[in-house]
């Protein structure tokens, strides 16, 4: 497990006024909340290109071509740093609208799917759920998180049981669980590519547990989900 450095004893470097530590020319960041969300998206392309072991003061620095100074002037810690980073990077999905339950909940996780294949929040998640293995305060962060991003999908189901479209008995933390974890485990567990339909099957699967009227079930696709053929 790579271990974030904590070290609050560094010296910062003055700010420079038109260079970085290696001399070539920067643009000076005003202060500000523009400033801070331009350091923070450094951080977070420092995290998805290097990893945990890549992610330093300085780097987050050179990247935003800002000063280390700049930077600790604002977060005394990597710690610190990556955790207003993931803040700002792990924002929660919208609510769906399109008014039914199959379909919105097949709308979250079709966002998913498209978030955890394109972009940088894979290597983002997978760099993160390692600090936090190692640290309390991210730690903490990844539960909050976490939460963040359940809370669409149990505001969908709580509203389909006060319908009296799912059973009032539903345990709704269990049937998130059951709709998110299939997609998160191919992806970042087996590493295999989502086949077509793949969300849809899963909510009919899931669905078919708990819906009231078992004539609002839908069948998925027979094989959808199996592992796929090696090359």
């Amino acid at each position: 497990m790579t271990k974030l450095a904590t070290d609050h004893t560094a010296d910062p470097k003055p700010d420079l006024p038109n260079a970085t530590e290696h001399g070539s020319p920067r643009t000076p960041i005003p202060r500000g909340d523009r400033a801070r969300e331009r350091i923070l998206r450094a951080a977070l392309q420092v995290l998805a290109d290097e990893g945990l072991a890549g992610f330093t003061m300085e780097a987050v620095a050179r990247r935003a071509s800002a000063s280390k100074a700049t930077v600790y002037r604002r977060w005394s810690s990597q710690s610190e740093l990556l955790v207003d980073a993931m803040d700002l990077g792990f924002q929660p999905f919208p609510l769906p609208t399109t008014g039914a339950l199959r379909t919105d909940l097949i709308e979250i996780l079709t966002l998913f799917e498209s978030l955890v294949n394109h972009g940088p929040f894979p290597r983002l998640m997978a760099a993160f759920i390692d600090a936090a293995e190692g640290d309390p305060t991210l730690s903490s962060l990844h539960a909050q998180l976490t939460e963040r991003r359940r809370e669409p999908m149990r505001h969908v189901l709580a509203e389909a049981r006060r319908r009296g479209e799912i059973s009032p008995t539903t345990d709704l933390e269990l049937t998130v669980d059951l709709l998110a974890g299939p997609a998160f485990y191919r992806r970042f567990i087996a590493h295999w590519p989502y086949p077509p339909g793949y969300a849809a099957a899963i909510v009919d699967l899931v669905l078919a547990a708990v819906r009231t009227d078992p004539s609002d079930e839908h069948l998925p696709p027979k094989r959808l989900g199996h592992s796929p053929t090696r090359k």
